[in-house]
Order: structure tokens, then sequence, then C-alpha cells
């Protein structure tokens, strides 16, 4: 069932809970995605696993979760440390300390009671949210999942160069040149060649703001991601400059209790949920 958070400034937040056990989790999706995209690119890694209680939901201005005003968005309301406090706030209002399993319609501020420990299960800009939100409030989780991490660090640059060219492109020349070259490099080896095409689930004027906000973020300092010392799966795949290896393979050595896989093919992608349910079932309290 779809339900709504209203957080502080205005924001709602469209989320839904799958309830197959106990264990508290929480999924992110990426860049201009959302829950129902993910749904069709084969991305909703908690579809089929059980023993959770699986919570997902839509960042701001993405799928069911559009911005209170297009033309009030700023590139900040983007970038990782707020969309870190989104899901701080979300947590609060989904995982509250005590909490009896039910969910419905909630305000989320600074008195709601500390979260549970939840897993974390985010891909490319969902994972750069959790890392950053964990960087800041460890004890809200109990491990993360890392999926193909973003360009982070010191190799963002190229990355946000191309951020800022989409967005020039969208204003300048529209959604449908925009769709050309967004769509016209070569897909990692790992995704289904087969899969749907798809536009962004992100309202087309409030797109160059989104692009912005992405170009002008990064992780917080490598040292203060070293001191999380929680555990960490990371599933990343290859040839993908959107989604670097380097950047997994730098979280795998900074983190201090993380592991890496890196898939090549198709098949090694449908494996994921099967590899994230046992990383749940050991990591989850």
């Amino acid at each position: 069932m779809n339900s709504k958070i209203s957080l502080p400034n205005g924001q709602e937040i469209a989320y839904d809970v799958r309830e197959r056990g106990t264990i508290s989790v929480i999924q992110l999706h990426g860049l201009t995605s959302s829950r129902a995209r993910d749904e069709i690119l084969g991305l909703d890694f908690t579809a089929d696993i059980d023993g959770v209680r699986a919570a997902r939901y839509d960042a701001p201005g993405h799928g069911e979760s559009p911005v209170p005003s297009v033309g009030d968005a700023m590139p900040a309301d983007f970038s990782w440390p707020r969309l870190a406090e989104v899901l701080e706030g979300v947590m609060d209002s989904i995982f509250p300390s005590g909490d009896t399993g039910e969910t419905s319609n909630s305000t989320a501020d600074s008195t709601t009671a500390p979260t549970q420990h939840v897993v974390g299960i985010g891909q490319s800009m969902g994972a750069a949210t959790l890392l950053t939100a964990a960087a800041r409030n460890p004890e809200r989780f109990a491990g993360l999942v890392l999926i193909i991490p973003p360009t982070i660090w010191e190799v963002r640059g190229d990355q946000a160069e191309q951020y800022v060219r989409f967005a020039e492109l969208i204003e300048q020349h529209g959604m449908s040149l925009f769709r050309d070259a967004s769509t016209s490099g070569q897909l990692p080896p790992a995704i289904d060649p087969e899969r749907p095409d798809t536009d962004p689930d992100v309202d087309p004027t409030l797109l160059p703001t989104l692009y912005r906000g992405a170009a002008r973020t990064n992780l917080p300092p490598q040292e203060e991601i070293e001191k999380l010392d929680i555990p960490v799966l990371i599933l990343a795949w290859t040839e993908d400059p959107a989604h670097p290896l380097w950047s997994a393979e730098a979280l795998a050595e900074a983190l201090p209790n993380a592991e890496l896989e890196v898939a090549d093919t198709p098949s090694e992608v449908e494996n994921w949920p099967a590899r994230m349910e046992k990383f749940i079932a050991s990591t989850g309290r």
C-alpha cells in the first residue's frame, strides 16, 4: 500500500512497506529513478527477499514524491547530505523505537524517537545517500548494501561535468535530444540488453535543477568513511563510467568491514537478491 510522509519543509515522501518478516530494511533508488522505474528495470531488489520488513520510498522530486514547487527547488535540495536528511526523516517515521509493525501517514520532526537498527540497500545515488547518513549516525544502521556506487571523491569531476551538460541540453534543446544523448553509450556487460527503455521518472522541468544538484555533491571525506565500522556489502559491475569499479574498490578499501562482489554478466546481477538476503539475515537485528 502506498503511503506518504510529510517532512517539516512541506516535502511529501511516497513510500510502501513489504511485510515479510521482522528485519527492518530500507531500499533507495538511484538518480532520476523511482520505485516504479526500478520495477520496470529489474532493479527492485527486495521484491522477493523473505524475513524482512522492507520499506521503499521515492526520493524528493522522483516518482510519486514531487517537490512542493519546481520553481523554488534548488540544486542543494538534491545533494547527498540533504537526501540523507530526508532518509533519516523517513526512517524516523517508518522504523521508530518500539515500532509495532504498523505504518501510517506521519510527520517527521526532531522529537521523533530514534530509529531501530536498519539494513540500508541503495543503488548509485541511494548508495551515496546511505553512506552519507551512516557516516553521520552509524548507530541507525545494522548494515549497508551499496549497489553500483556512483563516482565519488576525486573521480567525481568528469561525471559532474556530464550532469551539467545534461542540464544545459534539456534547457536549450528539450527532452528529445537529451534522451538521445543520455542513451547513446554502450551498456555495461552486466545489464540485460533487452531491458526496456525508460525515461527519467522526474518532472522534465525539474531535471536541470536535479542534475546540477548531483553535479555539486560528493561523499564525506574518506577519513570519515573509514570510521564506519558496520557490515557493508558492495555490489558492483564493470565498464560503467557513471558507476566505475574504482568507486566500489575505493569504498571496499576504506570501509573496515566491507565485502566487494563484481558482476560481469546479467546472470550474476540476477543473483544479487539472493546474496543480499544472506547478508541481511546475518546482519539484521
